[in-house]
């Protein structure tokens, strides 16, 4: 299934790819010009063939209790503001706020922590 464009390279498209990490199974929203390889099923490393490294992990924010929508994805890449709603525990009460995300080249997705959400 394809997403979208890719935002950084000139033909790529943004793929949804089944993995499975540590028994868990997790989508990988990358690029087609990205080619991954991994010895150990947890650590992925470019191919030499590679000509883009963008790629998201649908879990790359489970630490805020979210995992990422292929509709949410798809937003991004669109170029659409995409409001997140995040759960943590503090004071041992259950707390959800909200939060933008944004297109990262480096990390996949980055969360702007310096605006609120209205």
């Amino acid at each position: 299934m394809i997403l979208g464009k890719c935002p950084y390279c000139k033909d790529g498209k943004i793929e949804v790819r089944k993995k499975e990490i540590n028994g868990k199974k997790v989508e990988l929203y990358a690029c087609s010009n990205a080619t991954w390889k991994t010895e150990d099923g947890e650590l992925f490393e470019l191919t030499p063939e590679a000509t883009c490294d963008f790629r998201i992990w649908q879990n790359s924010l489970r630490k805020y209790g979210k995992y990422l929508k292929q509709r949410e994805v798809r937003a991004l890449l669109e170029g659409e503001d995409v409001v997140v709603t995040f759960h943590s525990k503090k004071y041992k009460e259950k707390v959800s706020y909200q939060k933008y995300i944004t297109l990262s080249q480096e990390y996949g997705v980055s969360v702007i922590w310096d605006i609120d959400v209205e």
